[in-house]
């Protein structure tokens, strides 16, 4: 079986420990696709994730200011994002876009980020990795509006269906994380078993949202664990798992031009 998991943050201070032999566990479970968003707001965010291509190149490679850092957007980060994407040393400009569930920065920092951010990806024609909790209708405002249509992944998705639907439309794929496994997300359970094969990925969001079957057992979660949700997606869609790890393998490749 051979499995992507489309969204890790292994830059974290929790993979410090032993960052080198999460992924190489990865591999040997299967997992052959694994994107690594890198934080410019974070100095050592960026030498962690490309050192560790180094060892692991089939590792791919974002950058992007989340919403949660948007008050911070200076226009070095920016400079930095250019550098980056025109020496297409990252596959994706992510992840970017809106937080009104914690609303770390205010909402008008958030939306000069997301947007400015859009637009560096629109010119430098690259895939964006869209974070959106609790502003479905803004993304999707500001994607239009931007005349955006570069495609990309509304990960760790958690809005509704008319969202995840209306983003499909303008050439995203939605991405679900171990939320999907949690006892409470049938709402969600019941989105991914609506959307068609070809629009979906699967990711851990590691260090966070540790699938349910792993729950108590492990307080961190790491890419090799992207199989737990997989497993469940294969429920939903009543297709072997082999085929599940394959079809959002194939769509991770696609999404990201690898």
């Amino acid at each position: 079986m051979e499995i992507a998991d489309s969204h890790a943050h292994l830059d974290m201070a929790e993979f410090d420990p032993d960052r080198r032999e999460v992924v190489q566990r990865a591999w040997d479970g299967g997992v052959r696709g694994l994107l690594c968003p890198i934080d410019p707001t974070t100095p050592e965010s960026l030498p962690r994730i490309f050192q560790l291509r180094k060892e692991f190149p089939w590792i791919a490679a974002a950058a992007g200011i989340h919403p949660h850092q948007a008050k911070d957007l200076a226009p070095s980060h920016l400079q930095t994002l250019r550098r980056l994407a025109r020496t297409r040393q990252i596959d994706a400009v992510g992840e970017i876009g809106l937080d009104h569930h914690y609303d770390y920065s205010p909402a008008q920092a958030q939306a000069e980020a997301f947007r400015s951010q859009l637009r560096l990806a629109k010119e430098m024609e690259l895939p964006v990795i869209v974070h959106s909790r609790a502003a479905g209708k803004e993304i999707l405002a500001a994607v239009e509006e931007e005349g955006f249509t570069c495609g990309g992944v509304l990960h760790c998705f958690t809005e509704d269906r008319e969202t995840a639907e209306r983003m499909i439309g303008l050439g995203f794929l939605v991405s679900f994380s171990g939320i999907l496994t949690y006892p409470s997300a049938q709402s969600l359970r019941e989105i991914a078993a609506g959307l068609p094969l070809e629009k979906i990925l699967i990711e851990t969001d590691s260090p966070y949202l540790v699938p349910q079957s792993l729950r108590g057992a492990r307080k961190r979660n790491e890419p090799l664990f992207v199989i737990e949700t997989a497993k469940v997606l294969a429920g939903l869609k009543n297709i072997p798992l082999e085929e599940i790890a394959s079809l959002t393998l194939r769509n991770y490749r696609l999404a990201f031009r690898l």
